[in-house]
């Protein structure tokens, strides 16, 4: 029997095996594919992945130590759209400047709003502060449709992770209980944490603070600390020197001691009026990847709390 005869059955049975093991590693891979998830902030991409586990691939557009207010709508960023099956945004116009122009970009048809791949997570929430009556510029940076820091109650977490889990089950009915048994579980770790949060801010006072920006409102009202003023008049407009000194006579008449802010924000204005004042001015993350530490939903509120309580503390 000559080699040649020899060699070609013998590389008919190796074409075949790799054949065999091309379909085999396809279907495997058809199997294991992800639905994939893009999310506007790392604070919605942190809940989406306790939601979905390893069933989902999540990336967040901007990062936790951004003012999401102002992102460059970037061809990479609609790239991400391009690619997603499921789009997840805060909504309530905190990303009105550059998201609809990222969804334009991204022609991607699934994630249009109305379709099932696009979810307004304010959908889910009871927003707070929305204006009546006419709105316009003269009010400053305001949002028609309320204040879009909701993420800042963790009370809301649940109802946003409810709102992803729905509509994962609905892109991918057949991990439906999977899903909905990751909502529990992240919503009962909430209701364990809560009174622990609670209770660490609860032992300190007085409970009144100064801000830079309505970006804590929500945080303070879940936990019943008094926003007695501003450093911004408006939102979005820079303090004035007669509105420092105004806001300065407030909080030495409050014995405030605390100027919270994002920790995006520059603290030139605030180092100031805590100069006149004796005020400490406390500069934190407001999001998940906002600080070294902060790496989910829980850490964040972790350190937010530890860190307010302390300086709240302070004489």
């Amino acid at each position: 029997m000559s080699n040649n005869n020899f060699q070609q059955p013998v590389k008919i049975a190796f074409l075949i095996c790799a054949i065999a093991w091309l379909l085999i590693l396809s279907a495997a891979d058809g199997a294991l594919a992800r639905i994939r998830v893009v999310t506007t902030t790392e604070d919605l991409a942190a809940i989406a992945r306790e939601v979905g586990g390893g069933l989902i691939q999540v990336e967040s557009i901007t990062r936790g130590v951004q003012d999401t207010h102002f992102i460059e709508a970037k061809p990479s960023f609609m790239l991400k759209v391009n690619r997603a099956d499921l789009l997840i945004h805060q909504g309530l116009g905190l990303e009105i400047g550059w998201l609809p122009l990222l969804v334009t970009g991204g022609r991607n048809p699934q994630v249009l709003e109305g379709q099932p791949g696009n979810l307004d997570l304010s959908r889910a929430i009871v927003p707070i502060e929305v204006p009546t009556g006419e709105v316009g510029r003269h009010m400053g940076d305001v949002h028609p449709e309320g204040n879009p820091h909701y993420p800042l109650d963790p009370e809301n977490g649940p109802l946003m992770a409810g709102a992803i889990a729905q509509r994962l089950a609905e892109l991918d009915p057949k991990h439906q209980s999977a899903y909905q048994e990751n909502q529990r579980r992240f919503a009962n770790r909430i209701a364990a944490k809560l009174p622990e949060w609670k209770k660490r801010l609860a032992a300190v006072g007085p409970r009144v603070v100064v801000t830079y920006h309505p970006t804590w409102n929500y945080f303070l009202k879940r936990f019943g600390i008094e926003n007695a003023g501003t450093l911004e008049p408006l939102p979005g407009v820079p303090p004035s020197p007669a509105h420092l000194g105004r806001l300065a006579e407030t909080m030495k008449q409050r014995n405030v001691k605390v100027i919270l802010q994002a920790n995006y924000f520059e603290t030139r204005n605030a180092e100031l009026l805590a100069k006149k004042t004796g005020a400490r001015v406390l500069s934190m993350p407001v999001s998940v990847g906002g600080a070294p530490g902060v790496e989910n939903y829980f850490s964040l509120f972790d350190m937010l709390v530890e860190r307010l309580a302390e300086a709240l503390r302070q004489p």
